[in-house]
């Protein structure tokens, strides 16, 4: 990842023109008050809970561990008044996220989890085994476990960005154009040259440069939504950006 070519391409503060965040529902409704705020706050859940995982491994708890405190911690987090309680840093989904599983760990320490949670259906899907395929597969990394969570949590971003990216091509009928192109954006090889693209897509290099650049530019607007998502004001996600680029900063 290329932190610099990516913070070219986020923009100007006011675009993509947010007006309500998944977060800012979850933390104006209260997630046990709205059937909206608790879809707002699962969906969440379910699309960040990866860097949680990561970060409990991270704090050698062995990955079955690590999978049912993340599950008993979003079961508690979704079915009691924790977003009421909670307050440190509330504007950033990913801060409140870490300091609330911080919160639910010194809770558990005593605790039989199993018991307590009584063997029900999981309130969030979580594919461990993809988990722990890609925990296994990161290399050895000096950083602290709050760094790496922090850069987890940036690179799922960037490729919930991605996937997003993907479907919209895909929806119309341009799947071969992204697959094409998709090497030319912030994290991609880089090492595609135009002209060769032009011949295989049957395109002008001019219409090449073209795609490329709707390409980049839809991926910046997808990246500062996404990121915007777990922000309570969207006046918060350059700062939020800036961030994410510190911690992919040594990637």
């Amino acid at each position: 990842m290329n932190p610099d070519s990516l913070r070219r391409r986020v923009g100007s503060p006011n675009a993509g023109g947010f007006a309500t965040t998944q977060w800012s529902v979850v933390l104006s409704a209260g997630c046990s008050d709205s059937n909206v705020a608790h879809a707002a706050m699962a969906q969440l859940c379910e699309r960040y809970w990866y860097p949680l995982y990561a970060y409990l491994r991270q704090h050698n708890r062995s990955s079955e561990d690590a999978e049912d405190l993340v599950q008993g911690f979003f079961e508690r987090v979704l079915q009691s008044h924790w977003l009421d309680r909670v307050t440190p840093e509330r504007g950033r989904f990913r801060s409140w996220l870490l300091a609330s599983l911080r919160h639910h760990l010194a809770d558990e320490r005593d605790r039989d989890r199993a018991l307590k949670r009584g063997g029900g259906a999981p309130v969030v899907s979580l594919d461990a085994l993809d988990a722990e395929a890609r925990f296994q597969s990161e290399p050895a990394d000096p950083r602290t476990p709050e760094q790496l969570y922090d850069r987890r949590w940036a690179l799922t971003v960037l490729r919930e960005a991605l996937s997003q990216l993907r479907a919209d091509y895909n929806l119309a009928g341009k799947s071969s154009l992204f697959e094409a192109l998709q090497p030319t954006l912030p994290g991609g090889s880089g090492q595609v040259r135009y002209d060769d693209l032009g011949s295989s897509l049957g395109m002008t290099e001019g219409a090449v440069k073209v795609a490329v650049h709707r390409l980049r530019h839809r991926y910046r607007d997808l990246v500062r939504r996404v990121v915007a998502e777990t922000l309570e004001s969207p006046e918060l996600v350059d700062s939020e950006l800036e961030h994410m680029m510190s911690a992919l900063g040594n990637s």
